[in-house]
């Protein structure tokens, strides 16, 4: 007789240990920055697909910015992560089961899915990557997400001219890097801010952009910008809020866009902060502010995805990875997003 821990192997190709699927859980709601205590490792049994499933174990998982907003409980664009269940994101996993006819085993895919090694998912919650193209981590970042959110931000709102200044803050993130890129591959002069000198020289040493300031260590970033942008500022792509949009808003010039994608030094605040009003400004240069949510373009990611990874293969686009090991330390490598431990797109290697 074949014991089951052998047939489980047989048909997984894994070992018995790791017949054990371990799941991370938001067990508290984080007040200001969150900590280890929000969040707790567990271990389940793994589950087997039904009709028009599959089974995957997770290579890769995706840790973002907005996920903070998820762990409050409040109204949001989407519904908030629930205490005691399993955080999802964005995942690249390997098929190892399926009982679909769109995937086969072995196939690599992509999908917004638990913070787990295995999981099951519907066979329209994936979508096929072409590992021939790049590394499938870049389904989480330059072919991905942070990538599209760069895309359409920037050419659709923002709307790039030939010899316009565009300044980019949280720069040498995920959404920065592609951003500075895009407008320089769009001829126009890009400006990055970030945390650390090693950001501000790989934005201009491997990137291209023209200036980068260190905001942390710059005695007046507002005298700074301006002597980076004597012209004015004509695109804001704004990732992070705060003092810093404030300076660089004070520098538009008439018929400025502001793209506004993210407000990261803002979201562990505890009480509501006060700023400038920036309406006078806004309406005195006719300048264009729009927030928008990358699955606003849900329609048209394949455009998207197409257009990126012509870049890519073009050596036009170039692309940072910090990628963390383990499972256990995806609680560690999100909460290192609000300190800026990343430069480019921050991952957890799972498997």
């Amino acid at each position: 007789m074949i014991s089951s821990n052998n047939l489980f192997k047989r048909k997984y190709g894994v070992t018995v240990q790791q017949q054990i699927n371990r799941q991370i859980l938001l067990v508290k709601r984080p007040i200001g920055i969150p900590d280890e205590s929000c969040f707790k490792l567990i271990t389940s049994a793994i589950s087997q697909p039904t009709h028009g499933q599959v089974l995957l174990r997770t290579r890769f998982l995706s840790v973002d910015p907005y996920m903070r907003g998820r762990m409050n409980d409040r109204r949001s664009y989407v519904p908030p992560f629930q205490l005691n269940e399993v955080l999802n994101g964005g995942i690249v996993g390997e098929i190892v089961e399926s009982n679909s006819n769109n995937f086969a085993k072995g196939d690599f895919v992509v999908g917004n899915l638990g913070w787990q090694d295995y999981s099951i998912a519907g066979e329209k919650e994936v979508r096929k990557i072409n590992s021939e193209i790049a590394p499938v981590s870049t389904a989480l970042g330059v072919l991905g997400m942070p990538g599209l959110t760069a895309y359409f931000g920037l050419l659709d709102i923002g709307k790039p001219k030939q010899g316009e200044t565009v300044i980019v803050s949280g720069a040498a993130g995920a959404v920065g890097t592609i951003v500075g890129q895009i407008a320089k591959i769009h001829g126009c002069r890009v400006v990055g801010i970030a945390g650390s000198d090693k950001k501000t020289k790989y934005l201009i040493d491997e990137l291209g952009f023209n200036i980068a300031i260190n905001y942390k260590t710059v005695p007046h970033l507002r005298k700074a910008l301006k002597e980076a942008c004597p012209d004015g500022v004509d695109i804001y792509f704004d990732n992070v809020g705060g003092d810093i949009s404030d300076a660089v808003i004070s520098l538009i010039n008439k018929y400025a866009r502001i793209p506004l994608c993210g407000q990261i030094s803002l979201y562990n605040e505890e009480q509501i902060s006060m700023g400038p009003r920036l309406q006078p400004r806004l309406l005195t240069f006719s300048a264009i502010m729009q927030g928008f949510i990358v699955h606003n373009y849900e329609n048209r990611f394949d455009e998207g995805i197409q257009q990126l990874a012509k870049w890519l293969t073009d050596k036009k686009l170039k692309y940072a990875e910090n990628v963390v090991e383990g499972l256990e330390n995806a609680p560690g490598a999100f909460i290192g997003l609000f300190a800026g431990e990343n430069l480019g797109k921050q991952l957890v290697k799972v498997a």
